[in-house]
C-alpha cells in the first residue's frame, strides 16, 4: 500500500513510502515515489537537506540510510522520508493519525 505523508490537497509534492512504515528501515529495501505536478523526469531529490539528484527519476530505490525530500515544479518540497540501519526500531503506519486513533506499533530487530 502507497501512503502519503502530506495531507490531502497540500500545496507540496507528496513523497510515498513503500513498506509503508516509518522510519523507514534500509534492509526493509525502500522504495520513494515522488508525486506532483510536472514531467515525472524533472523531480529534484534532496538527501540531508542537500540537493543530491537533479532531473531524477520519480521513483528512487534507497541504498543509504538519510533524510530524503523531492520536488516537483510547479509543486513544492515535500516533507522529509527517514531511512535509518538501526539494530533495532520502532515503527508506525504511514498514515496520518488523530488523538484516540487506534495505531499498530512494529519493533523491528
Amino acid at each position: 500500500g502507497w501512503c502519503p505523508l502530506s495531507p490531502a490537497g497540500a500545496q507540496s509534492s507528496q513523497l510515498l513510502v513503500e513498506p509503508p512504515w516509518i522510519p523507514a528501515v534500509l534492509w526493509d529495501r525502500v522504495t520513494l515515489t515522488c508525486q506532483g505536478s510536472g514531467t515525472a523526469g524533472a523531480t529534484t531529490w534532496y538527501r540531508n537537506r542537500q540537493r543530491w539528484w537533479t532531473e531524477g527519476p520519480e521513483q528512487l530505490n534507497v541504498t543509504e540510510s538519510g533524510t530524503y525530500q523531492c520536488d516537483r515544479p510547479g509543486t513544492g518540497l515535500s516533507h522529509a522520508v527517514s531511512v535509518v540501519n538501526d539494530w533495532l526500531v520502532l515503527q508506525v503506519p504511514v498514515r496520518e493519525l488523530l488523538e484516540g486513533d487506534m495505531v499498530t506499533l512494529r519493533c523491528r530487530g
